[in-house]
């Protein structure tokens, strides 16, 4: 079966790190799994319950809420800042969990890993990311994590997908993904 996954990055940077690992995702990504990257976080407007009515939604909004409705699953990359989880994370978040009860992540397995320059590899911010995705409804995988620490000298001259033991790191944890999803696909 075919497995569709939207990855959101939490960095808005060009050369960011987590923007790497999620292109070494699609590069890693199991045959039967398309991963779609999702470009223009940095343009949908923060969540506004006024704007959010019908005819109302911006369109960036409105195509990000498809993009997640379309997908099996999501595969959220976040590093962090300040010891959370970035603000255009955080409100890609808030407009998928509208509407209440019923928003465009709900019941979907969503999977939260990435890197950060701290000893850490940024496990603060995951676990916000995982805790608000919970909240708005998504299923949240809690056994499959990544945290990657020192981006910033680990990855200096090497990108994610040619490290070998991210790679490897990433590929299982996509592997599992991959297998979740084809049980929920086969058991519904």
């Amino acid at each position: 079966m075919s497995v569709r996954i939207l990855a959101l990055v939490g960095s808005l940077r060009a050369g960011s790190h987590n923007r790497q690992l999620a292109e070494a995702a699609v590069k890693l990504a199991p045959a039967g799994v398309d991963i779609a990257l999702h470009e223009g976080l940095a343009e949908i407007p923060f969540y506004n319950e006024d704007v959010d009515v019908e005819g109302g939604v911006p369109a960036t909004a409105a195509q990000l809420r498809e993009a997640a409705a379309a997908a099996d699953a999501l595969l959220l990359f976040t590093p962090e800042y300040n010891g959370t989880i970035p603000a255009v994370l955080k409100n890609a978040i808030d407009w998928l969990s509208r509407p209440f009860g019923a928003g465009a992540i709900g019941g979907k397995p969503v999977v939260v890993v990435g890197t950060a320059f701290g000893q850490y590899g940024g496990v603060w911010a995951q676990e916000e990311a995982r805790k608000a995705v919970g909240i708005a409804g998504g299923k949240v995988v809690e056994d499959l994590k990544l945290a990657i620490p020192g981006s910033v000298t680990r990855f200096a001259e090497t990108h994610p997908a040619d490290d070998t033991e991210v790679a490897e790191q990433l590929a299982e944890v996509l592997n599992r993904l991959h297998a979740l999803v084809d049980g929920e696909k086969a058991a519904a």
